[in-house]
């Protein structure tokens, strides 16, 4: 019989694998500093706009993983 083959472990996005390391501070304050990056958006270009969201996002993504220690 033939050996299952190991199945791949997916990971973060392309790109973000460098930016999505678990914080060593209280998670609160990169969430605090994460929804900050929002201020000002209404004074953007909307091209501007999913850049903004998109970083948000993964600020957001880490603090809640360094939470769960996932």
């Amino acid at each position: 019989m033939r050996e299952a083959a190991a199945r791949p472990v997916p990971g973060p996005p392309p790109g973000q694998q460098e930016q999505a390391q678990p914080q060593d501070t209280d998670p609160r304050a990169g969430i605090d500093e994460a929804v900050a990056g929002l201020d000002g958006m209404a004074d953007l270009p909307l091209a501007e706009h999913v850049e903004r969201f998109d970083a948000v996002h993964t600020e957001l993504t880490v603090a809640l993983s360094s939470i769960d220690k996932v």
